[in-house]
């Protein structure tokens, strides 16, 4: 397994999984299977070769299996912060591991940004094996968006959450920076 930042030769393969992710769990989506799939592969590389966004993907054996992305905020005033976005392990690979490694490389990722100081996201309220991840990675819950995303009839709470980037934690370990050594 590998994990590297996706560029538009992988927008087929990215299209593909996110279609993929939208049609299996509507909920955990704000966008929907059926606006993303008319869009060009055009849209899709756009996507991927953006400024403002960093997507990465996890591949097994040649296959993008995993996706996560980081979307940088242009706003002056908001540039210290980043959204996690589009996180997905395709069924054939989960519980190996691979969410936790894609989060993880989204928080190296992140702390290559030196002006970024933290990273929010949201994640479906019920989707415990998700939000579990993130509390694993280190996201602290602050609230709840109440009748966020609406599929069908039905509607679906959003928990955001956050964590914060700091240069002096590497390998999700916390360097005591006034040791000396």
């Amino acid at each position: 397994m590998w994990i590297e930042r996706l560029d538009a030769s992988h927008a087929l393969a990215y299209r593909e999984l996110m279609l993929e992710a939208y049609d299996r769990h509507p909920q955990a989506f704000t966008s929907s299977v059926r606006e993303r799939a008319v869009m060009p592969l055009s849209w899709w590389e756009g996507r991927l070769t953006s400024k403002l966004d960093v997507v990465l993907g996890a591949f097994e054996a040649g296959t993008l299996a995993g996706i996560v992305g980081l979307a940088f905020e242009p706003r002056e005033k908001a540039r210290h912060k980043a959204t996690l976005f589009g996180m997905y392990v395709s069924a054939d690979f989960r519980q190996h591991g691979l969410g936790f490694e894609l989060v993880q490389a989204a928080l190296v990722e992140a702390r290559n940004h030196c002006a970024l100081k933290l990273i929010q996201l949201t994640v479906t309220a019920g989707n415990a094996a998700a939000f579990n991840l993130y509390q694993r990675c280190g996201f602290i819950q602050y609230g709840l968006e109440p009748l966020a995303v609406r599929v069908g009839e039905e509607y679906f709470d959003k928990i955001h959450m956050w964590r914060e980037i700091s240069a002096h934690q590497r390998g999700g370990e916390t360097v005591d920076s006034s040791s000396t050594g």
